[in-house]
Formats: structure tokens, C-alpha cells, sequence
């Protein structure tokens, strides 16, 4: 079977080779930069998004507790902000936090809901916007 194409020689093939390689030199550098820009960009947001839920169950955590405090027998709503406050400074540190509590009602059922509001965190512990959660406890039934 004859064919038409043309052989390369192994002297030509090289030389071809040579030039292709002296051609393409600089993409590895550019190819580098392109996709670790997309790798660090990706980490940051999973960095964030991670640091972002470390707050917010922070912020749950500890306005429940803070309510369970204050629903207690002997206690208030007062007892239950200072509580909420301590637990979100020694988890949260130095970040500004607003907490309120109130004496509220579920299912016609004294309760007690804390309320607690901080910045949403972007790259590091301050933040834009703000993020808000609650969290309620049923108050002790005195007994006796």
C-alpha cells in the first residue's frame, strides 16, 4: 500500500519538536496564574463560609443557653442577656453583638426568647450586614 504522505525524518521531527517547545514557553507561567487565582479565590470562600457558620452556631448556642438561664425559676430575662453576652465574648471575642430578651408567650405557655444580632462576618471578625437569630425556652412552673 502505497502513501502519499511524507515521512519525517528524525532530524525534522526534533527540529519541529524544538520549535513547538519554544513556542509554548510562557503558557505554564500564564497557566499557572490563571488557575491558582481560581484555587485561591475557591479556598477564601470556604474559609469565609465556614468562619460565617462558626458564628452563626456561636450565636445560637449561646442565646440558648441565655434563654434556658432566664425561663428558670429564679431567674429573669436580665440573668439570661448577661449570660448570652459572657458566652458570645469568651466564643466570639471582641466582635459587636446586640442581645435583647423578652418574656413572651407559646401556645398560650410562658416562655422567654433571646434575641441576639452581630455583623456578618467577611474576612475576619467584622463584617457587612447583619445576621440574627433567636432562640425561646418555656419558663419553670414554680412548684410546691
Amino acid at each position: 500500500m502505497s502513501s502519499s504522505r511524507r515521512q519525517l525524518t528524525p532530524s525534522l521531527a526534533a527540529e519541529r519538536g524544538r520549535a513547538h517547545a519554544r513556542d509554548e514557553g510562557g503558557n505554564a507561567l500564564v497557566e499557572f496564574v490563571l488557575v491558582s487565582t481560581l484555587v485561591i479565590a475557591l479556598a477564601m470562600g470556604v474559609i469565609q463560609l465556614a468562619l460565617t457558620l462558626h458564628v452563626r452556631n456561636m450565636m445560637v448556642s449561646a442565646a440558648s443557653e441565655g434563654a434556658r438561664l432566664a425561663a428558670t425559676n429564679d431567674r429573669g430575662p436580665q440573668d439570661g442577656i448577661e449570660r448570652t453576652q459572657w458566652l458570645l465574648a469568651e466564643s466570639l471575642g471582641s466582635m459587636d453583638t446586640s442581645v435583647t430578651a423578652e418574656d413572651t408567650t407559646i401556645d398560650t405557655a410562658p416562655a422567654v426568647q433571646v434575641t441576639v444580632s452581630a455583623p456578618v462576618p467577611i474576612l475576619g471578625l467584622w463584617g457587612a450586614g447583619t445576621m440574627t437569630v433567636s432562640a425561646r425556652a418555656f419558663e419553670e412552673a414554680a412548684r410546691g
